[in-house]
């Protein structure tokens, strides 16, 4: 949620913040319905003033016995009580508006985003590893032979429709080894505290983090209320909802293994063969809570983090800065790594790392106490994929895959696989 005082303060930057992410101007809109809503609260103060005024030369007037002054005093009572309601009705109601509004304004680009339209201006950063060279034509991950006895979609049709799929036997091992390997490096490497949180929240939850109101059609709610999670960020993040945390306390490094749901609502006839877009997915999510003066370096942190997964597991990757018209709602700066798929030719992503600076704070009413003293500041939040443990096992598979079907897998899973190193063309490690 963005600063009202800023705005009324330069309008001008807020407006060039929205023409990054390549958005008309909105701070006439916003500073209008200011001004109106300062006015009705002004009118209410100066009625309510006239009241007790009235009041009280009343009460004097009743002392003297002065009837008529009294009555007429009476009157004036009752107009500017009944004025005083009427302003702060309005000026609620403007409040509300204005609320609502800017709930709905995304985040401003850092002025180092680069400026685009969409993912082909994305700028890229980075790349590590080479795709392996092959003397066969790559499959994509669900047409590996050691791959389909252990990746069944018509069985999961059958439950619940298209998008969602069931793991079996070895495969629904690796990705188990995927997680329990993703978690292991954050949490001895990386300084992350491992954290399970539930995936049904309240509406304010996922308000508070910008999925709610404006993406609400994206995510899941059951018939009492709660949203399913479309990622754990949602619960890592709210943790200090409504808090005052020391700054001693920072930054909180947080990681989550969980199931995440998403409706994948606009998405309709994209990445429809196999489990690169689902439903229903697994994720180990990374959520920082810093100070306001270390989130940039904390985002860098956090990239390599994400960075150093793909690099223990040998997958070709490259990191990429998305321009403004690409960056999701909440951020302020992304990093996309996007991982390198034999069976597609390119590359695809495969986590999001992103600042969001103080605009879920002020959504959420999340503050800390400086330790110099001073008046509480509003937190800074992160959030990155540390990574999405479907598509890794994608990669996994494809990056993998031999001539004869089979998989030879990543050396960093294989103390998780019992001492197995290969997935064998008729779907058993080996």
């Amino acid at each position: 949620m963005h600063d009202i005082r800023a705005i009324r303060e330069n309008p001008a930057a807020f407006d060039a913040g929205l023409a990054l992410r390549n958005l008309p101007p909105a701070s006439g809109e916003i500073l209008s319905l200011d001004a109106d809503r300062r006015s009705r609260i002004a009118s209410a103060e100066a009625a309510q003033a006239e009241q007790n005024k009235a009041s009280k030369e009343a009460g004097a007037a009743k002392g003297r016995g002065d009837e008529a002054e009294f009555e007429r005093l009476r009157a004036l009572v009752s107009a500017k009580k009944e004025e005083t309601q009427q302003m702060q009705a309005e000026a609620a109601a403007l409040d509300a508006q204005l609320r609502d509004l800017l709930l709905g304004i995304p985040n401003l680009p850092l002025p180092s985003v680069p400026p685009g339209k969409d993912e082909d201006d994305n700028v890229e950063i980075r790349r590590w590893g080479e795709p392996r060279a092959l003397d066969f034509t790559p499959r994509e991950h669900f047409e590996i032979a050691g791959v389909k006895p252990g990746m069944d979609f018509e069985t999961a049709a059958k439950l619940s429709g298209a998008r969602f799929v069931v793991l079996k036997g070895a495969v629904a091992r690796i990705q188990r080894a995927l997680a329990q390997f993703m978690l292991d490096l954050h949490i001895a490497e990386h300084g992350l505290t491992e954290t399970w949180t539930p995936v049904l929240v309240l509406s304010e939850m996922m308000e508070g983090t910008g999925q709610l109101p404006k993406f609400g059609e994206d995510s899941y709610q059951t018939r009492e209320g709660w949203w399913l999670i479309p990622t754990s960020e949602v619960t890592l993040t709210n943790t200090v909802n409504g808090d005052l945390v020391e700054q001693a306390t920072l930054p909180r490094r947080m990681v989550a293994h969980s199931q995440c749901f998403r409706s994948e609502a606009g998405s309709a006839g994209r990445d429809t063969a196999g489990m690169l877009r689902q439903h229903q997915f697994e994720k180990v999510e990374m959520v920082s809570i810093t100070d306001a003066a270390s989130g940039e370096a904390e985002h860098d942190r956090m990239t390599r983090c994400a960075e150093t997964v793909l690099e223990r597991l040998g997958l070709p990757y490259r990191t990429i800065v998305l321009c403004g018209g690409d960056m999701g709602f909440g951020a302020r700066i992304t990093h996309d790594l996007e991982v390198w798929l034999p069976g597609q030719g390119k590359y695809r992503e495969i986590s999001s790392v992103s600042y969001c600076g103080d605009f879920q704070a002020r959504r959420m009413n999340a503050r800390y106490r400086p330790e110099a003293g001073g008046k509480p500041d509003f937190v800074h939040t992160l959030n990155g994929s540390g990574l999405a443990v479907g598509r890794t096992l994608i990669a996994v598979l494809e990056n993998g895959q031999q001539a004869d079907g089979s998989v030879t897998l990543p050396e960093a899973l294989h103390p998780y696989l019992g001492g197995k190193t290969r997935l064998g063309a008729d779907g058993q490690l080996a």
